[in-house]
């Protein structure tokens, strides 16, 4: 085995060379200080778990790791990365017309002028309309005193650059962590979103440029749309309208090139791109400059003209799309029945879709209601209680008001189905748990009747993760109904008035509404805050860092197809780059690839971008994967079970993957029905190891044996036979059979 390399990736979380590898004296051989390759250094011993050949290792957790301060800042791009990865879990099959490709893609185009809006929302109308122009606001407070000696457009002209501060530093933080990616280079090619083993499948870069492009100018019209709106009525109409006449026009055409298919599977457009930026841009200096040029006018005494509108139009535009999205999703499970149950229900595409546009209406109401509340000095305006005497009318749009009633019934919700779940499911799944246990202990010693219930809660609370599909899809239905009331605004209808019209106008529940309202907005606010703060607090707390590296790690895999403020793909790196490796590795030899967790999925994408003759070359271990768990379930279209079985025919079924039932993440490759149609040879991939190895104290220890769960698989007896065996059934080349 002298020719043959172990090659050990890690999970997710960012585990350290030293540990992937096994040694503590290593020495570097590849990449860089984001992401390499290690090997214990020559005349340092072996790697912990070696069998009789070289053990090297990828650390790729440097690509998804940072400062405290980017990581909290990219804490913003959370909705965008959501709407990202919805596209993703869409089911098998393919996308006919790019119909669900497109709906994601115009939702995506809605959370970034809901992202723009939110800005203005406080800049621009809470500032710059409503507070300057009232004294009460502004006393005491000289840094915002000097506005209201500006005339109302050249104030609204200023406060707007603030929106476009904010998108150019959105857009900023999207693009700072891609230049990592992009210095390595990778495989070129056509972009397209069918393929797993297409050339260029991962280099998302021209979708990405052609996708900022157009929702900068899709933001950008959005502020020029808001700002004439307002405006115009003021006086120049015969300048103003004309220029928001392009606006919509621009908005228009933002949305018609978000429905071209060529985003996903063709050249992007160059050319149409950069007349649409150039038409923007002149579009914004020709706004800014008819708000500085605009007669004096005193603004009336209420919220920015036209922004009740426009916010309401939006949040009923999302719940529309994920109606939609809900539509197709259904009738594409309909007609492609797979043999495997989907999680989710098969309704990945539209469940995160809603929890975008939830996230970003957490995010919008969380910043305009709290800058209402310091404004008006801690009042919050409510229809159904007068402001104080002498305090400024600020009026933050009722849209807000609808979206965070619906994220806490939502949330509320949520969480009440998610203990029914969990109660409902907990006999059955001891039950399943205790079956498990007989088979692995069958004749266990009654001293050993609490370290067998302690275990059986410990398996118990692994299959948790299988019953979320209920959960979530209630979540869908509450928060698109939610976000669809937000329509009644529209008619001039908010939780309040519609609590009175249902009530005769008595005035009770639509002060317990308005209340509840109110919790709500806390509520969703404590959790945007909270969430800002676990953000800081990762990087100085391992356990916390693990937690959200695990879901951060898992939501920016995929490329950046459908939002280009997402964070970029750190897969555009270590595939090219994982694969590069196992070609030069496999000229001079063997190549045994080890996948744990997350680098299981890795490693097997990669295996799908290798070609034949290096193929023929390696064999693929996987342990504590979710390949099939969750990647199969959850992505049938692109890790489906076809691929699963694709990849072990390509690999001449030299793959084993071993996991354990008390590994929350990880579970057989081809369970059941999913290992038929391979002639038997899907049957051999999969091993369950026992966990613990015994339920008693061994004779040479102190302590029972440790249960390991999801980590730890390399130090094991079975994994170290399990890489013996794969080494032995690699092909030996002629000339390594002449030395």
């Amino acid at each position: 085995m002298d020719d043959v390399v172990e090659l050990r990736v890690h999970g997710v979380a960012g585990a350290s060379a030293t540990k992937v590898v096994g040694h503590p004296n290593l020495v570097q051989v590849a990449g860089d200080r984001h992401a390499g390759f290690y090997r214990p250094r020559p005349g340092a011993g072996a790697a912990d778990g070696a069998a009789e050949m070289t053990v090297e290792g990828y650390r790729w957790g440097g690509l998804t790791g940072g400062a405290a301060l980017v990581s909290t800042l990219s804490l913003l791009l959370l909705p965008f990365m959501l709407c990202n990865l919805a596209v993703w879990l869409r089911p098998a099959g393919p996308d006919r017309f790019g119909l669900l490709a497109t709906l994601c893609r115009l939702l995506g185009g809605t959370l970034t002028a809901g992202f723009v809006l939110a800005i203005a929302g406080v800049s621009v109308d809470l500032i710059g309309w409503q507070c300057a122009s009232y004294q009460p606001c502004i006393a005491g407070r000289p840094y915002l005193s000097w506005l209201s000696a500006l005339p109302v457009g050249p104030r609204l002209a200023v406060l707007a650059i603030v929106p476009l501060v904010a998108l150019q530093i959105v857009w900023g933080i999207s693009a700072r962590r891609a230049r990592t990616f992009a210095a390595f280079g990778g495989t070129k090619g056509r972009p397209t979103a069918d393929s797993l083993d297409a050339a260029g499948f991962w280099d998302d870069g021209p979708s990405v440029v052609w996708l900022r492009r157009i929702h900068f100018c899709l933001g950008a019209a959005t502020l020029d749309a808001v700002l004439l709106t307002a405006l115009v009525p003021l006086g120049r109409g015969a300048v103003g309208m004309p220029l928001l006449s392009i606006a919509i026009g621009v908005l228009g055409w933002c949305a018609l090139l978000l429905c071209r298919r060529t985003a996903l599977g063709g050249l992007p457009p160059a050319r149409s791109g950069r007349l649409l930026r150039a038409v923007t841009n002149v579009l914004t200096v020709l706004t800014l400059g008819y708000a500085v040029t605009l007669p004096a006018a005193d603004p009336k005494p209420a919220q920015l003209p036209g922004f009740e509108s426009e916010t309401a139009g939006l949040v009923a535009a999302q719940a529309a799309l994920l109606v939609a999205l809900a539509v197709v999703t259904v009738r594409r499970l309909r007609t492609r029945r797979g043999p495997g149950r989907p999680a989710l229900l098969g309704l990945g595409t539209p469940v995160v879709g809603a929890a975008a546009a939830t996230v970003a209406a957490a995010f919008a109401a969380t910043l305009v209601y709290r800058v209402a509340d310091w404004l008006d000095r801690g009042i919050i305006p409510d229809p159904a209680r007068l402001d104080p005497p002498g305090l400024p009318p600020l009026e933050p749009p009722v849209s807000y008001w609808w979206a965070a009633l619906a994220g806490f019934v939502a949330l509320l919700t949520t969480a009440a189905v998610a203990i029914w779940s969990m109660l409902l499911s907990r006999a059955r799944r001891r039950a399943s748990a205790e079956r498990d246990i007989r088979t692995d202990y069958p004749e266990a010693q009654p001293e050993a009747e609490p370290r067998l219930r302690e275990l059986r809660e410990i398996i118990a609370r692994s299959h948790l993760v299988d019953r979320l599909g209920p959960v979530l899809v209630a979540f869908l239905a509450i928060t698109a109904s939610g976000l669809g009331a937000v329509a009644l605004d529209l008619a001039d209808i908010g939780p309040t008035r519609l609590a009175e019209e249902l009530s005769g106008r008595t005035g009770q529940p639509a002060l317990v509404v308005a209340y509840l309202t109110d919790v709500g907005i806390y509520v969703i606010s404590l959790l945007v805050v909270g969430l800002a703060i676990l953000g800081a607090q990762a990087y100085r707390s391992p356990d916390t860092r693990r937690v959200l590296a695990v879901l951060w790690d898992l939501g920016t895999f995929w490329p950046r197809t459908i939002h280009p403020f997402a964070p970029p793909s750190y897969g555009r790196r270590t595939i090219p780059e994982l694969g590069k490796r196992v070609s030069v590795l496999a000229r001079k030899g063997g190549v045994v690839l080890s996948g744990h967790s997350q680098g299981s999925v890795l490693a097997v994408v990669t295996l799908l971008q290798l070609p034949p003759a290096t193929v023929s070359r390696v064999a693929l271990l996987t342990h504590g994967s979710p390949l099939y768990r969750l990647y199969a379930r959850l992505c049938p279209a692109y890790l489906g079970e076809r691929t699963l079985h694709e990849v072990g025919e390509r690999i001449g079924w030299r793959w084993r993957n071993l996991w354990r039932y008390t590994d929350p993440i990880s579970g057989p490759i081809f369970p059941g029905r999913a290992s038929r149609g391979a002639d038997g040879d899907a049957q051999t991939v999969d091993e369950r190891l026992r966990d613990p190895r015994s339920l008693t104290v061994d004779p040479d220890d102190t302590v029972p044996p440790p249960v390991e769960g999801h980590w730890a698989y390399h130090t094991q007896e079975e994994y170290r036979r399990a890489v013996r065996d794969l080494a032995a059934r690699l092909p030996i080349r002629t000339d390594d059979a002449a030395r």
